[in-house]
């Protein structure tokens, strides 16, 4: 059964990162890059202090760092425990597979994955009685994490696994976020 599991995986990278094109290699390196999500982080900052003021906002950013340390740190040891090959680095396929970037580091599961979904998750969950298309953050970690196949970094169980791992934990630290704010700022926040 794993090892079926581990086929399809294999068989769905080699598609999705076979669509990929030269001509869009650059795109995709761009978007990988966790410093040029900037401009969006900034976004999110001002509208987060703009609707919760600079003491929430500082607040809330604890527990944003919070998560994204632990699923980081998480993130490497599974990643330690499996040693997945990257696709890059699997010599079975990185003869078939577009490797346009390569990592010396192992593959299962994607920290872009699990990282990007759990700051999506806590902030959704934080933030979507004020906006009504909030729901639209979920682009961000697909797109993100979508690099990762794209670039031959990561194989869809990676991305997945991350993405499950990440929304999980999101929705458990929105949780401790929201009873330690109940507790020290009893005033009720929507």
């Amino acid at each position: 059964m794993l090892e079926k599991l581990l086929s399809l995986d294999t068989d769905l990278l080699l598609f999705l990162n076979g669509l990929g094109s030269p001509a869009y290699d650059g795109l995709w390196l761009f978007i990988t890059k966790q410093s040029n999500w900037i401009p969006l982080f900034l976004l999110l900052l001002y509208v987060i202090f703009k609707k919760l003021g600079a003491k929430q906002t500082l607040y809330l950013l604890l527990f944003v760092a919070l998560l994204v340390t632990f699923t980081d740190q998480m993130t490497n040891v599974f990643k330690n425990g499996f040693q997945r090959l990257r696709p890059c680095n699997n010599p079975e396929i990185n003869t078939i597979l577009r490797v346009v970037q390569v990592r010396r580091s192992f593959s299962f599961f994607s920290g872009h994955a699990s990282n990007s979904m759990a700051v999506a998750t806590l902030l959704y969950f934080t933030l979507r009685s004020y906006f009504k298309y909030f729901g639209l953050i979920f682009i961000w970690p697909f797109i993100f994490a979508y690099s990762r196949i794209y670039i031959g970094l990561h194989y869809p169980l990676d991305i997945l696994t991350g993405y499950l791992f990440g929304a999980i934990f999101g929705f458990l630290m929105f949780k401790i976020y929201r009873a330690a704010q109940q507790k020290y700022f009893p005033k009720p926040i929507l």
